[in-house]
């Protein structure tokens, strides 16, 4: 597979789209700044997941901005597979200077999301950003892929992010700085992604498309997409062989670039950066951050999917 360079000359394992390509040039044009110290001060964020990885890494950076974080997430209990729970997420948060709430439930569950907003509002006064990460993903073939896993990613990734929204929406348009971001990438045509894992694709295209909906339906709520241009360290990665296992992670950044983009879009005001499917090295470099080595990982680089 040939290599391809990039703006600041890192070669990746797979080649880009040219059609995302272009799309991706535009980052440089919009009004993303590098964000102040109490930037999100005094506002509250909603999580789906967040236990660890890039959910955890946007919680923390977010509530080093001032942010107030609560989590709704699965993981209550340890997993020797898995790096920590709700709680220790909670507890790395308030060890970084932030407040945090840990609101142990399913994002599946119409209950649970009730719970969630609830406990939210109750602790910290109103919701002014939900970030939609929990995901389930599985990248078998079709022919390899069981129903119920199917239906995994279908109620996690698409009606967990409708469901989370649409119950956060009455508090997200009270806020002066309503915003929305799901993890989920451009939406590449490219028949390469259509037919290498369809289900996994269209779940995740979904998320995206909800997201550019919500941001046309609720104008002064800016809704994105963020997504990672390389393979990101993660339980997530090292875990799935289909991935790379751990032979991906050598060649993955640290979750912090992550962090370091959905701190930038978040901080923006309202209805300024709407609409978008984002990629997280164009971000940290429109604001100002061109030297992408300090988020770690070999060249060659693996590229993420969609890209």
């Amino acid at each position: 597979m040939s290599e391809t360079p990039t703006a600041a000359a890192v070669t990746f394992d797979q080649e880009t789209s040219p059609t995302i390509d272009a799309l991706r040039s535009r980052t440089a044009e919009l009004p993303l700044e590098s964000p102040g110290p109490d930037a999100l001060a005094g506002r509250t964020l909603l999580m789906s997941g967040g236990s660890r990885g890039i959910g955890l890494e946007i919680a923390l950076a977010a509530a080093k901005l001032g942010a107030n974080i609560a989590f709704l997430a699965k993981t209550a209990q340890p997993d020797p597979r898995l790096t920590g729970t709700v709680y220790t997420a909670v507890e790395q948060v308030r060890e970084a200077g932030g407040q945090a709430v840990p609101i142990v439930g399913d994002i599946r569950s119409d209950d649970s999301i009730a719970e969630a907003i609830a406990t939210t509002v109750d602790t910290f006064g109103g919701i002014d950003i939900v970030v939609n990460n929990a995901s389930a993903i599985n990248v078998v073939p079709t022919t390899d892929l069981a129903p119920k896993r199917f239906d995994l990613m279908l109620d996690i990734n698409v009606r967990g992010t409708h469901a989370l929204t649409q119950a956060a929406l009455p508090y997200l348009r009270q806020s002066e700085h309503a915003h929305i971001l799901a993890l989920s990438p451009p939406i590449n045509l490219d028949p390469k992604w259509l037919g290498a894992h369809p289900a996994y694709t269209m779940t995740k295209y979904a998320m995206s498309m909800l997201t550019l909906g919500f941001a046309d339906e609720f104008p002064n709520i800016s809704a994105n997409c963020l997504w990672p241009e390389t393979m990101i360290a993660t339980d997530a990665v090292a875990n799935n062989k289909q991935l790379g296992g751990e032979a991906a992670v050598r060649h993955s950044r640290q979750p912090n670039i992550m962090a370091d983009a959905a701190a930038a879009v978040l901080a923006s005001k309202p209805g300024v950066v709407s609409g978008h499917t984002l990629v997280d090295a164009d971000i940290v470099k429109a604001v100002g951050q061109h030297d992408l080595t300090q988020y770690g990982g070999q060249s060659p680089y693996r590229l993420d999917l969609f890209l």
